[in-house]
């Protein structure tokens, strides 16, 4: 393997674990929404 090729591949593998632990980061990070405590307070929708 040439030279450009393991640079592009060591460029490309750090952007992906970058993206990803990000988002992972991200997903952890972001908090919960609050919902109904009760299914009475979820009565707004029509069966």
């Amino acid at each position: 393997m040439n030279t450009s090729a393991i640079i592009t591949m060591i460029v490309v593998q750090g952007v992906v674990t970058v993206i990803t632990a990000y988002f992972f980061y991200k997903v952890l990070a972001t908090p919960p929404k609050s919902e109904p405590d009760s299914y009475s307070d979820n009565d707004d929708e029509v069966a």
